[in-house]
């Protein structure tokens, strides 16, 4: 399954430096508005400490985590549906993504400007949100002419596209995101072929000053507290740490991280806060050629769940051995776990549930 999160925020918050510390692919920073002209992509591995547990009772040397795609794209600057700065060619990269990391500036510093002229991470909120919410209406104003010319050949569909289109329309004129009109299944469902930026799920990204780690600061809290009205995910970073983070030896590393009083790198949260913010979880297949986990979507069957591996697998399932990590540091193998009967067999409504271990069974 693949998944894919856009960097987005103004020029000089530490976007690129953050997208650095996360794929330490070397995207270029710098203290001036639109470093990043064409958008850097980079494959981030999930971070997930069961895989390591798994591999202490199943010896492998192929250990493979799911990963997330991360896609660093220019500064937006105000007035960016118009066309400013590198707007048009912003927008359009990340309406291809499936959630949107908006990273947000909580530091103050002399040495690197800001283009409002000083911090306000409230403001620079809603200069983003405003510039996707005025993109979004131009494309929902020819979805609505179009699906409108359609609603005259009286088949439903198109009148309830016209519908969503109208409501969609009225309620992004008030200046609101598509995200926050109430909208039943039938509608989200919908909704996704209408590829708007403001309907996309938000994670913030405080990114604060190396004195502010671990809890932020002032700043931050007005960030989470607008997070936690829009029920999104908010993390607090400080970019310039993590990036130092990735060169460094794993005993470096995490005295380091002690020094500043945390356990891993904040950018594993903000990892897994995409996941959360998504409806993800992951499961384990583990056997002596590999351990790897794989991503699906919560409240997945164990069918969908084999699907993710090839689609045979789901065509043609049979059923599924299903026992967790907590069984495995219990039991210690597999044939232990099945005599001490913990090893479950469970056929096509079983729900998979994150953690869980799983071994296939299916006609091809």
């Amino acid at each position: 399954m693949g998944l894919s999160v856009g960097i987005v925020g103004l020029p000089n918050v530490g976007k690129s430096t953050i997208f650095n510390a996360l794929t330490a692919a070397g995207a270029a920073s710098a203290n001036y508005p639109f470093c990043t002209i064409d958008p850097n992509v980079g494959v981030v591995p999930v971070p997930d400490a069961r895989l390591e547990r798994i591999q202490k009772f199943i010896k492998t040397d192929k250990v493979i985590p799911t990963s997330v795609e991360i896609v660093d794209i220019a500064g937006l600057v105000e007035g960016a549906s118009k066309g400013e700065g590198l707007g048009n060619k912003f927008l359009a990269n990340i309406r291809e993504t499936d959630a949107i990391m908006m990273v947000v500036r909580c530091f103050d510093d002399p040495n690197i400007i800001h283009v409002a002229g000083k911090v306000d991470p409230i403001r620079d909120i809603e200069v983003i949100e405003l510039e996707l919410i005025y993109a979004d209406l131009d494309s929902c104003e020819k979805r609505l002419k179009k699906a409108l010319a359609n609603s005259k050949s009286g088949k439903q569909d198109a009148k309830d596209e016209a519908a969503l289109s109208q409501r969609l329309y009225d309620h992004m004129e008030k200046g609101r995101p598509a995200r926050s009109m109430p909208m039943n299944e039938e509608e989200l469902l919908l909704i996704k072929s209408f590829q708007l930026l403001t309907a996309k799920p938000v994670l913030y990204c405080c990114n604060v000053a190396e004195d502010n780690l671990p809890n932020g600061n002032d700043w931050s809290e007005l960030v989470k507290g607008r997070a936690a009205q829009e029920r999104a995910e908010c993390v607090i970073v400080c970019g310039k740490i993590d990036e130092e983070l990735v060169g460094l030896a794993p005993a470096e590393r995490q005295e380091l991280l002690s020094a500043y009083g945390m356990d891993e790198p904040a950018l594993n949260l903000l990892i897994r806060g995409c996941y959360k913010l998504l409806g993800l979880q992951s499961y384990f297949t583990a056997g002596e050629k590999e351990i790897r986990a794989w991503t699906i979507r919560i409240g997945d069957t164990a069918p969908q769940a084999a699907g993710v591996i090839h689609t045979d697998f789901e065509r043609g399932f049979i059923r599924a051995n299903v026992f967790t990590l907590e069984d495995l540091e219990a039991h210690a193998t597999e044939a232990a776990i099945r005599q001490a009967g913990r090893l479950r067999a469970e056929g096509k409504e079983y729900v998979v549930k994150d953690g869980d271990i799983l071994h296939f069974l299916f006609n091809v």
